[in-house]
Order: C-alpha cells, then structure tokens, then sequence
C-alpha cells in the first residue's frame, strides 16, 4: 500500500496541491552513480534536456533562472525524472546531519510550515515508520557515495526548520571521508 504512494509522483496528491516548492533553490546533491542513470533515463524517454547537470562543491541538476530544478516542470508540478530522483528528493522531509562528535548521521523531519508532506507523515506513523525506512536507506547510500568534498560541502548547508526524529551510526565510509576517527570495534 505504501509503496504505491511513494512511486506516485506527488506523494499522497499532498505534493501537488502544494504551494511551495521543495523544487526551487534546493540543489540536491548527485553522486557520479546517480547522474548516469538520471542522464540515461534524459536518453530513453527522449527528453531535450541539454547540460542536465551543475558542479560547484558538489554536483547538482542545473537550475533555471528563478532557481527551479531543470527537471521540474512548473505546469504539472511533477518532475520529470521522478522514477530515478536523487535520493533526497526521493526522502523528502527526511534529512541529515553528521555529527562528528558522537559519529551519528542524525535524521531531521522539516517542519509543518515548510514542507506540507511533512505535516501529513507526522500524522500518520504507519507512512510514516514506511517512508523513514525508505529515506534512511537512500540517504545512507548517498552519504556513502559522495566523495569527500562534496559530502563536507553539503554538511554546511544549514536547513534551520527541521526537528530531530532519530539517529544511526555513521558508517564507516563516511567517517573516513570526513577524516572522523572512529573507535576501535569490539
């Protein structure tokens, strides 16, 4: 049942009736993996979409003059690559933060004001519970995939309207991009 609302391309119809845009000035980030498989879906469903992609500290999907994600179309207010979204688009009002301290990966919900699918996940654990697991999975993956500047580059982006909904261990991959010293196992 869940799975169905998370392939739909506006999760719960909540997405698309929205009046902000988690679309505009977002810039997620894309890992080497993550922008073939975009580029290659671009090929097969014959989408002109020329230069896909934008690179400062890290890669992202090129943005237009008002600051919207090339792969969003503003007429239906879906993306166009949804089936091979970044993961954190596919997470959506799941996001992270390392830790360096306690050498957690500390996951955030964005706030009810910010982000309307937050607001009905709240509200429901059982979707909720299903989409966390979903995002935990993606985003670890990314932390994991990211080179290490582009990771340090995305840890400084501050998201100020989020409240902490859990934590994990930071793997271990990570804590050697960000030079992190993990203890020894036992």
């Amino acid at each position: 049942m869940f799975d169905e609302a998370v392939n739909k391309t506006c999760s719960f119809d909540v997405c698309c009736l929205c009046t902000h845009s988690c679309c505009q000035d977002a810039k997620p980030p894309l890992t080497s993996e993550r922008k073939k498989i975009i580029a290659s879906y671009l090929q097969k469903q014959k989408l002109p979409i020329t230069n896909p992609f934008t690179h400062e500290d890290y890669s992202y999907p090129a943005v237009d003059a008002m600051g919207f994600c090339i792969f969003y179309n503003k007429e239906t207010k879906k993306c166009l690559v949804h089936p091979v979204k970044p993961e954190t688009c596919r997470a959506g009002p799941v996001t992270f933060d390392i830790n360096r301290r306690t050498q957690k990966v500390e996951w955030y919900l964005k706030t009810a004001e910010l982000c309307a699918l937050a607001h009905v996940l709240h509200e429901n654990k059982p979707a909720f519970n299903a989409h966390f697991e979903i995002a935990k999975k993606d985003l670890l993956t990314l932390i994991q995939k990211l080179d290490s500047k582009a990771l340090q580059a995305i840890l400084k982006i501050e998201e100020p309207q989020t409240f902490k909904i859990g934590e994990a261990d930071l793997p271990e991959e990570a804590a050697e991009k960000l030079e992190i010293k993990q203890p020894p196992k036992q």
